[in-house]
Formats: structure tokens, C-alpha cells, sequence
């Protein structure tokens, strides 16, 4: 009974390592895991995002505006990409998230800031993600201070000794307040879909292979496309049950405005579950058995999360990291939910999002037709 051979331990010790070796798979995620948390954590989290696109709206030009954007840049934390002249325009580029912040200079800030009247400057942030303007907002408090000390001079020069010659005003746009949850709750949709819609259509097929009922299937007169569609919408629904849990539970327990249209979030929601079912659907026609099927879902699902704007601020991370995001279908329905719920956006809005959702999804069903099997060879 305690007879225990050092032997034996070595003969299992090498039957594991061979075994592990043609496993490739597996060998490939027990390596190229660690190696992908320690590059995203390592160099594409960020926590402190600058150069954050920015809307100008000068409605009255002098030297001081033209001061003002440039200190506006030097903080590192503003980028004008945008000159607007109008309230509409500034709107929307702030609702369509194509900027985080937009300044607004009036007209008579010269004149008021040479009598000594102190004007004010407003500048409205996309606080939806309440980390990612946070520190922005915080470097505006600064400026008024220094920023016109060169160019108070003379018999403006008894302004640079008073108090800070103008205000700044901010308006934190869409969550005032900087209610984490807001932000959090609508895109736990997005992280709940992918790791529920890919990990269960990925072992829709491998599934049937192990239990020998895949015989059946490819005994029936389908197409590939016939047997995808028909595995896929069933989970369709499965994936509208859980985004009307988590609204009800959004709008319950946390306050969780709702601005937008349920409809207009309906068509993103179908293009997305649509999206990540035909990933799924991929991978089961990839990997041999569940195992690695889950470990496929793995390495899917853990760039999803922290390279879309779930976790970290999206304009924080380098450019390769969000070329990367770009690519991934929860990175564009962030934005969407966040954008409906919280902006009240409409579908005209969500174009930009909306068709990388749509072309993802579609190159995806194309791979996954070219690899289904017809036979179990």
C-alpha cells in the first residue's frame, strides 16, 4: 500500500510531458497567456490617458484664445481636432463620441478679461467614463492662475497680481456626478455577452463530436450555413433574456438612467450577440474537444475585456493597443450602450460603431463556413 516507486512517478512524469507536448494548444496558452497579460497590463493599461480629442468653439478670436489653446495642449491632456462654430455642431461630436471635451470661448472674453470682469470659458466633458476626464478636468484648475502672464502686461499687468483673471466653468456631460456605475453597469452587457455567447457556441460543435451525435448531423441534407443559423439563433434569444436581466437590475438596484431608445439599442444588441455567435461558432470548428474549445474562449475573451474601455480608459492605451480594440466587436457596443443609455444617442450616432459590428460579424461567419466539416476526418 505504501509502496511508492520513484520510478513510476517518472514514467507518469513523462507520459504528462508528451502528452502535453502534442497538445499544442494547450502548451500555446500556458505560455502565450502570461505573455499577453504582462504586454497589456505591462504597456497598454493606462489609467491616466492624455492627448484626449477636443472640440474648440472660439466665438470671439484674440491673442488670449489663441494663448488659451495652446496652454489648453501643453497640459498634455487636450488635443484639438476639432473647430466648431456652433453650439449643434459641438453637441454632437461630444453625444457621437468623437471627443472627450469641447471649449467654448464667448465672444466678449477679450474685452471682459481686459477690464478685469474675470469672464468664465466653458468646457463640457464626456464624463460617461468618469477615470478617463478626471485627471484632464483636474489639470484645467491650473490654468487661470498663469496662463496670461506673458500677455498681461503694461497697464494690464495689476491683473496677473489679483485673482485668476478668468474662470473655467466645467459641466461633466452625462454623469455629472462621476457615478462609476453608470459607466460599469452598461458595459457588463457587452463583457457578459462575449463570455457567455462565444464560450457557449464554441462548444456547440465540439459538443456534438464527443457525443457522437455530430454522425447525425452531417447524415441530414444541411448546408454549413443552415447548421450555423440554426445554432446560433436559439442563443440570439438566450442573449436577449440576460441584456433584459441586467437592464432591469441596471435601472433596480443602481439608478441607471436610460435616455435612449430600446429599439435603437435592439439592432446594435442583435448585430453583437449575432457577432460573437459566429466567433463562437469559429472556434468550435477549430478546436478538437471542449478543452480546448473553453481555452480559445480564453484567449478571446481576455483581450475583449481589457482592451475595449471596460476596465481602462480606451484613449488611454498606446495606438497598437487600440488598433487592436478597434478590431474587437465589445470595444464598438461599449461605446454604443454607453452611448444610448447615457447620451440618449440615436442610430445615426452609432454608424461609426455599428458597421465594424456588422463587418465583424460577417468575416467571421465567412471563416467559420470555410472550416465547418463536412465529415469527421
Amino acid at each position: 500500500m505504501f509502496d511508492i516507486s520513484l520510478g513510476r512517478i517518472f514514467a507518469v512524469f513523462l507520459k504528462e510531458l508528451i502528452q502535453m507536448r502534442r497538445d499544442r494548444l494547450t502548451f500555446a496558452m500556458i505560455i502565450g497567456i502570461p505573455v499577453i497579460q504582462l504586454v497589456l497590463f505591462g504597456y497598454a493599461i493606462n489609467s491616466d490617458p492624455k492627448h484626449l480629442p477636443t472640440a474648440l468653439n472660439v466665438q470671439g478670436s484674440s491673442v488670449y484664445s489663441r494663448t488659451l489653446v495652446r496652454a489648453l495642449e501643453n497640459t498634455g491632456y487636450f488635443s484639438v481636432e476639432y473647430i466648431v462654430s456652433g453650439e449643434r455642431a459641438a453637441e454632437a461630436l461630444l453625444a457621437s463620441g468623437r471627443v472627450a471635451f469641447v471649449v467654448t470661448v464667448p465672444p466678449e472674453f477679450a474685452r471682459e478679461l481686459a477690464r478685469g470682469d474675470r469672464p468664465a470659458i466653458l468646457v463640457e466633458a464626456d464624463a460617461s467614463d468618469p477615470a478617463a476626464a478626471a485627471n484632464a478636468v483636474a489639470a484645467l484648475g491650473l490654468l487661470p492662475a498663469n496662463v496670461f502672464n506673458r500677455d498681461l502686461t503694461g497697464a494690464l499687468a495689476p491683473l496677473r497680481a489679483s485673482a485668476a483673471p478668468f474662470e473655467v466653468v466645467v459641466h461633466r456631460r452625462y454623469n455629472p456626478e462621476g457615478i462609476s456605475a453608470y459607466n460599469v453597469v452598461p458595459g457588463l452587457i457587452g463583457v457578459i455577452l462575449t463570455m457567455t455567447m462565444v464560450l457557449i457556441t464554441a462548444l456547440a460543435v465540439t459538443r456534438e463530436v464527443e457525443r457522437g451525435t455530430m454522425e447525425n448531423l452531417l447524415a441530414m441534407p444541411l448546408q454549413p450555413f443552415e447548421v450555423m443559423a440554426g445554432k446560433i439563433l436559439p442563443y440570439i434569444a438566450m442573449g436577449y433574456i440576460q441584456v433584459t436581466i441586467i437592464i432591469i437590475a441596471a435601472l433596480l438596484l443602481f439608478d441607471v438612467p436610460m435616455l435612449g431608445s430600446y429599439v435603437d439599442l435592439s439592432i446594435a444588441l442583435a448585430t453583437f450577440i449575432a457577432a460573437n455567435l459566429a466567433i463562437g461558432f469559429t472556434i468550435s470548428t477549430v478546436a478538437a474537444n471542449q478543452l480546448q474549445a473553453m481555452q480559445m474562449t480564453v484567449f478571446f475573451f481576455l483581450p475583449s475585456i481589457l482592451l475595449s474601455g471596460f476596465m481602462f480608459p480606451f484613449r488611454g492605451m498606446p495606438q497598437w493597443a487600440r488598433w487592436i480594440g478597434e478590431v474587437l466587436p465589445n470595444t464598438h457596443f461599449m461605446r454604443i450602450v454607453r452611448g444610448v443609455m447615457l447620451k440618449g444617442s440615436h442610430l445615426s450616432d452609432m454608424l461609426n460603431d455599428l458597421w465594424p459590428l456588422l463587418a465583424f460579424m460577417l468575416a467571421a461567419m465567412a471563416v467559420a463556413l470555410m472550416r465547418y466539416r463536412r465529415t469527421l476526418d
